[in-house]
């Protein structure tokens, strides 16, 4: 799914909102309905189904109707290819920071030895 640059990028804006992020933290805990969702936020229904959307159609939370209640969960899917490509990232520069670890340990080493001469 997070082969396709879009995709995450839809995911990462939709999770640079307070808010949306809010709900995400709520659906972490279980399921919910709109209203469940909307109690906590200072906003209208409308404005909170319109943040779900965003959610949605990021693939990150998933809804189903049953007769007049709507109600979310996360998609852990979506979030555990997230934090996949985080994770790529942060091996890459913890091996870079490695390096550079041993780099300077070896140069700090090279300045003793030439030092004490």
């Amino acid at each position: 799914m997070l082969h396709q640059p879009e995709q995450l990028d839809l995911m990462f804006q939709a999770l640079a909102d307070p808010n949306r992020r809010q709900m995400v933290q709520r659906l972490c805990e279980g399921p919910a309905s709109v209203s469940e969702l909307a109690a906590p936020l200072q906003m209208t229904l409308s404005a909170v189904v319109q943040h779900l959307a965003v959610l949605e159609g990021a693939g990150l939370v998933r809804s189903q109707k049953l007769g007049r209640v709507r109600t979310c969960q996360l998609d852990t899917q979506a979030l555990r290819a997230a934090e996949r490509w985080i994770s790529e990232r942060r091996s890459l520069w913890e091996r870079r920071f490695d390096r550079l670890g041993a780099f300077l340990a070896e140069q700090d080493q090279d300045l003793k030895k030439g030092g004490g001469k």
